[in-house]
């Protein structure tokens, strides 16, 4: 499945954009002007709604179901190990409320880091698309597309730090760090038998 859905990113993106491009491309006087000429306008506003609903309203949804589901079966595992054990231990308790609370905290970031980052492309996009007439600087579309652009780079930190699994993982990669417990045990071990620590 993963493998699929990597294929599907990559190749559903470029056949989409490829396809896109060749219909509304031209080079006039020297000039040109993508993703500017449509056949009709009915067609440009069609693919402005599904753009928007697609590519941003969906995938919010997405997260939101998928966060969802990381609930639920956190929720059940809990329940389960209740079930199995008499009497549920607080420190059990304790974690699993903690892993609950950093998966909501983590969820609600993210959705709102992306509605947030990713809203003002699409409404530059909208404003330019509906009215030809309007003189938006280069400037704010860019600043909004490098906005979005941010959201992908921010990610993967918030994981890593909002995330408790994540950054657990994280820190096991990091070959350097060495804990209190694993220096005294190597200097212990570079002892002689016969010499005793002080």
């Amino acid at each position: 499945m993963i493998y699929a859905a990597m294929v599907f990113a990559w190749v559903g993106s470029i056949i989409y954009n490829l396809a896109l491009v060749l219909q509304t491309t031209r080079v006039i006087d020297g000039v040109c002007y993508a993703y500017a000429i449509w056949k009709n306008e009915a067609g440009k506003i069609i693919h402005l709604i599904w753009n928007f609903v697609s590519l941003y309203v969906m995938i919010l949804l997405i997260f939101i179901f998928c966060y969802w589901r990381i609930l639920v079966v956190i929720r059940r595992q809990a329940s389960v190990m209740a079930g199995h054990s008499f009497a549920v231990s607080s420190a059990a308790q304790i974690q699993s409320n903690k892993i609950k609370t950093s998966v909501i905290k983590t969820m609600v970031l993210v959705c709102a880091l992306y509605g947030i980052s990713w809203l003002p492309t699409y409404i530059c996009i909208l404003l330019l698309s509906l009215n030809s007439s309007l003189a938006l600087p280069d400037s704010g579309y860019y600043a909004s597309v490098f906005i979005a652009f941010l959201y992908i780079c921010i990610n993967p930190f918030i994981y890593a730090i909002k995330f408790d699994p994540v950054k657990e993982m994280l820190l096991l990669m990091i070959p350097c760090k060495k804990t209190a417990v694993q220096a005294a045990e190597s200097v212990a071990g570079a002892l002689p038998s016969t010499a005793k620590p002080a």
